[in-house]
């Protein structure tokens, strides 16, 4: 009778430890990033978005970003900058609810304006506060070396790439604890 208790008590815990590790896979997957969904970002994004003493409009269809299992969202969208005193400084709205780094400038949350030149190395890739127009730091975009389709922008889930597309132009990220 003993030896069939014993059984019985190991069985069952044999039956519940796959619970035991799901457990712990849904704590680690809300660590994991995915693409966020065009609703996700529209509850997010701007349609005009705060830069310096503007209101620019968004190009919501541009819209990319990627979402955590907390619900913070990175995520970028076109500014249509035709006659703002932003043209030609600004290029892209871009919303961090998430501390990021981008190549060596490590970006705190909140909101900033992303604007580039063209250099001999890719794109020379301005990081201003949204609000200030102060800047944040600069960074280079290289060509990409594997072929992906030619966007405006496009985060890549890190699991993915973990680069933030400009054209056919990336600037490497990492997410920050």
């Amino acid at each position: 009778m003993m030896k069939m208790r014993i059984r019985i008590c190991c069985l069952a815990m044999l039956c519940l430890l796959p619970l035991a590790g799901g457990a712990q896979k849904v704590g680690q997957s809300k660590r994991e990033w995915r693409a966020a969904t065009p609703d996700e970002l529209a509850a997010v994004l701007p349609a005009r978005a705060p830069v310096e003493k503007e209101r620019i409009e968004t190009e919501m269809r541009t819209a990319t970003g990627v979402i955590d299992g907390r619900g913070k969202v990175v995520a970028a969208v076109v500014l249509i900058t035709a006659g703002y005193a932003a043209n030609g400084k600004y290029s892209h709205y871009f919303l961090v609810q998430s501390p990021i780094k981008i190549g060596d400038v490590l970006l705190p949350p909140g909101n900033y304006a992303i604007g580039w030149t063209r250099s001999p190395d890719g794109l020379l890739v301005h990081i201003y506060e949204a609000e200030t127009g102060v800047e944040r730091g600069t960074v280079v975009a290289h060509a990409l070396v594997q072929p992906l389709p030619i966007v405006s922008v496009k985060i890549w889930a890190p699991s993915e790439h973990s680069i933030i597309q400009i054209g056919r132009f990336a600037l490497p990220y990492a997410m920050q604890e």
